[in-house]
């Protein structure tokens, strides 16, 4: 497996990756609206801050994620997605941190990585607790969908 640099020519693909107004909430937060829109993919991945890339399994691309640079010392990682369900469970998100997780060392500057994952979602929290990262109680925070409150988790991981 291998991280490939994400460009606006995938973007349909990443669309296409996104079923229905639950997952692309849980994937993408209130920042992206459901159908999720290639020229919103776009826009997103033009901000300097944003590194976008695909996780490649035998050539194929099968997953995603965004390294946003929040200062000279932290990246937060964003838009964790194994495209598809039945790709999941199989260890390919794991396999995707550790690669970002990486290009975050390559870093010079960073000395700490961040994200955000709601608290339902037990299969990422536990692959983010299983590299290290531990959940900041004290940043937790509640999102709206769909009528129902989802407690979001913000976790770091310290180099």
């Amino acid at each position: 497996m291998i991280l490939r640099t994400f460009g606006e020519d995938d973007a349909p693909l990443l669309c296409s990756w996104i079923p229905d107004a639950r997952a692309n909430f849980l994937w993408g937060g209130p920042a992206f609206s459901y159908p999720l829109q290639v020229e919103a993919v776009c826009e997103h991945i033009a901000k300097p801050e944003v590194t976008p890339f695909l996780l490649i399994e035998d050539g194929e691309p099968v997953g995603y994620i965004d390294l946003y640079q929040v200062t000279p010392e932290e990246i937060r990682l964003c838009r964790v997605l194994v495209a598809h369900p039945q790709s999941r469970g199989k260890g390919w998100g794991k396999q995707l941190v550790k690669l970002a997780l990486q290009v975050a060392k390559e870093r010079k500057a960073v000395k700490r990585v961040s994200l955000a994952v709601f608290d339902q979602n037990e299969a990422a929290k536990a692959c983010y607790q299983s590299l290290g990262f531990k959940v900041l109680p004290d940043e937790t925070k509640v999102r709206h969908f769909d009528e129902e409150n989802w407690t979001l988790l913000r976790m770091m991981k310290v180099f």
